[in-house]
């Protein structure tokens, strides 16, 4: 292992890190209607938990209102019973066919709510990067205690991991803003 693979395998995981995030927050819901809030709801379907999104299309055809179109209408009362035990906290209605999940305007206490959701999930992305970060550190720093690479190597090594990671922080205090901004939206 060289300091360029270290930081190379740093980068790969940060990515995934800030991935893994961008999806958590994608769930938070705002006072728009948004098929991404689905993507972490499991129906129970024929014993089986099944991703939401393989059971049924979602479409949005108004700014508050989902609607989810089984592509087996039995699937109805699964689909229902997965949304009411998720942490969305709306009530689906169906007419047979189709399922609706309309979204009331958040009220400015569930927005505060949210907001800190969106802080602690945001939070949790910047210490898996720093994770990487401390851990890629440890890996060079075992390469220098085994004479692989000198001290300057090391050195500009931490030093590009250090940029790495400052980056992938930026990157998360922007997507955490942006996120934060759509849900105090009125």
């Amino acid at each position: 292992m060289t300091v360029d693979s270290s930081l190379k395998d740093a980068d790969h995981k940060m990515e995934q890190a800030l991935v893994h995030m961008r999806e958590d927050l994608s769930s938070v819901r705002t006072g728009r209607a948004s098929g991404a809030v689905l993507t972490r709801i499991m129906v129970e379907y024929y014993g089986t938990p099944v991703a939401l999104n393989q059971l049924a299309s979602v479409n949005v055809p108004e700014p508050r209102l989902l609607v989810i179109q089984p592509f087996d209408k039995n699937s109805i009362p699964q689909i229902e019973k997965a949304i009411q035990q998720s942490d969305l906290g709306i009530t689906p209605s169906n007419d047979g066919k189709v399922v609706r999940l309309a979204f009331p305007p958040l009220t400015e206490e569930r927005r505060k709510e949210l907001v800190k959701q969106t802080h602690h999930r945001a939070e949790e992305g910047r210490v898996a990067v720093r994770n990487v970060r401390r851990h890629a550190k440890d890996d060079m720093e075992k390469l220098e205690r085994e004479h692989s690479i000198s001290e300057d190597e090391l050195s500009r090594g931490e030093k590009e991991l250090q940029k790495l990671t400052d980056r992938y922080v930026a990157e998360i205090d922007e997507i955490q803003r942006h996120k934060e901004s759509e849900l105090m939206e009125v």
